[in-house]
C-alpha cells in the first residue's frame, strides 16, 4: 500500500512539471541508478545523478520548442535549430 501510494504522489508532482523539469528528475534519477550501479558507492550515484539531471533538463528544453533539434557542428559545438 506504502509503494502505491508514494508512486501516485511522485506521478502527481511531475504531472504538474514542465517538460525540462520532467526531463531533469527523470534524467538525474535515471543517472543516480546508472553511477550507482556502475561503481558502487554513493559518490559514483550522486555524480550520475548530476550528470543525468544537466543532460535530462537540456532535453525537456528543447521539447518546450516544437520543431527545434540538437545539432553539433564539425568542431563538436552544440546549437538548436529548425528540424
Amino acid at each position: 500500500m506504502k509503494k502505491a501510494l508514494i508512486i501516485g504522489f511522485v506521478g502527481l508532482a511531475l504531472a504538474s512539471c514542465t517538460a525540462t523539469e520532467r526531463g531533469a528528475g527523470v534524467g538525474a534519477a535515471t543517472g543516480a541508478v546508472i553511477g550507482g550501479v556502475a561503481t558502487g558507492n554513493v559518490r559514483g550515484a550522486a555524480v550520475g545523478a548530476a550528470v543525468g539531471g544537466v543532460s535530462g533538463a537540456l532535453i525537456g528544453s528543447v521539447a518546450e520548442q516544437p520543431g527545434r533539434c540538437y545539432y553539433r557542428d564539425r568542431y563538436g559545438n552544440r546549437y538548436i535549430d529548425r528540424c
